[in-house]
């Protein structure tokens, strides 16, 4: 994944933010809670507003608390279950309202109802990928397997948003959309068919 690789780098990037919020008393459950309500402030406010560019731009600064939190915690040795659970829940927020901000968007000023439906279509099924892999690990079983992960998500939705808004054929973000959707549908069901397999071996 692309959050895996870039690890190192942003070790090297975040690593001196991160020493300087923690001599200022900042923990990483606040960058968590700040950083998510950037990116939902970003994407239901500039969105609707057809500032998909600003939007974005706004979206991709806060994103990096996701980064960053987590870099805190393991500088300062302060990670915790509570920060971990607080963490990926509030991931599946910033997601739906990046994806909520996109339809609302396209229903209204953009006037875009495929794209709404798209938009749709991958928040439902975004976060119903992480559910079946939450579910499945909660079982015992493995379900890590998919084409769609959450940062390769994220990234292709906020580069081709943001393109659109500076003047990219609207049709290009609406195919990139259906085509997330139809990964994101293919992870879900590969994820269902390894637990079947991790199932039918403990049967």
């Amino acid at each position: 994944m692309i959050s895996r690789r870039a690890r190192g780098t942003a070790a090297r990037v975040f690593g001196p933010v991160a020493e300087q919020l923690h001599r200022l008393g900042v923990t990483p459950n606040m960058v968590t809670l700040i950083g998510t309500a950037g990116v939902c402030l970003g994407a239901l406010i500039f969105y609707p507003l057809d500032q998909l560019f600003w939007g974005t731009v706004v979206i991709t600064v806060f994103v990096f608390s996701d980064l960053l939190d987590g870099l805190l915690a393991r500088s300062t040795d302060s990670a915790s279950v509570l920060g971990g659970f607080l963490d990926s829940t509030l991931d599946r927020l910033q997601d739906g309202s990046i994806f909520l901000g996109l339809l609302i968007w396209a229903f209204t000023v953009g006037g875009e109802p495929g794209i709404g439906v798209a938009a749709g279509a991958c928040l439902v099924l975004g976060h119903l990928v992480s559910y079946v892999r939450a579910k499945a690990e909660a079982l015992g079983f493995t379900a890590d397997v998919g084409l769609a992960e959450r940062t390769e998500r994220l990234v292709v939705t906020l580069v081709f948003t943001g393109f659109t808004g500076l003047g990219l054929p609207s049709t290009v973000l609406l195919v990139v959309l259906c085509v997330l959707a139809a990964a994101s549908a293919a992870t879900v069901l590969q994820r269902i068919l390894a637990v079947r397999s991790q199932a039918a071996e403990r049967d």
